[in-house]
Order: C-alpha cells, then structure tokens, then sequence
C-alpha cells in the first residue's frame, strides 16, 4: 500500500508560478513511476506530467508542456510539479497518482494509488 499527500495548491494569477509536492510513504519509491492528473470541474481527469522510478525520463500533456516540470526525490520520497506561466485553463484540483513498476503511462487507469488532490486555482 502507498500513501501519498498533495500540497502546494492555492490561489494565484495568471502567468505567475506554483509548485505543488505529493509526499508518498508505504513502500520502496523509487519502484514506482508517478504522475499527476487534474479535473476541473465538469471534465474529464486529464494527464498532466509523470516521471519514471528512476527519475530519468519524464512525458507531459500537450496543455501544459514547456511550462510545467515534473521532478522527483527518492531520497525524500517526493514528486513536485512546478507550474510556471499558469493559465485559467489551469485551474482543477491535481491529482498525484503512484503506478507499480517505474514505467511511465499517460492512462489514469495505470496507476493503482492516489492522493486526494489539491486545489489550483488561477485568477486572470
């Protein structure tokens, strides 16, 4: 079982910066590849960013590439997802989500564990 807690999310406006953390605990990290998704309201759950086990590849969503990165700590346990350039489009609650094995997947169904989310929202 794994465990994992976002945090980061608030208010901000459009064009500033956000970083989000997920802090998971449970089991060997670093065998999992993690992601994170969002929702807004009335959508769908949508593929953000995710990271292998070993940190050495990395994918995104078209929506947000070249303005998100996604990184991880395995000494720490942690995924971040630092937000720059942030849109209204941009506003959902985000999702971490940990997937067994450290091979990436842009499909939600892939992952087994996830946090309860945090809330973005970006004011134009």
């Amino acid at each position: 079982q794994v465990q994992l807690v976002e945090s980061g999310g608030g208010l901000v406006q459009a064009g500033g910066s956000l970083r989000l953390s997920c802090a998971a605990s449970g089991r060997i990290f670093s065998n999992y590849a993690m992601g994170w998704f969002r929702q807004a309201p009335g959508k769908e759950r949508e593929f953000v960013a995710a990271i292998s086990g070993s940190g050495g590849y990395t994918t995104y969503g078209d929506a947000v590439k070249g303005r998100f990165t996604i990184s991880r700590d395995n000494a720490k346990n942690t995924v971040d997802l630092q937000m720059n350039s942030v849109k209204p489009a941009d506003t959902a609650v985000y999702y971490c989500a940990a997937k067994p094995s450290g091979l990436v997947t842009t499909r939600s169904a892939g992952y087994d564990y996830w946090g309860q989310g945090t809330q973005v929202t970006v004011s134009s």
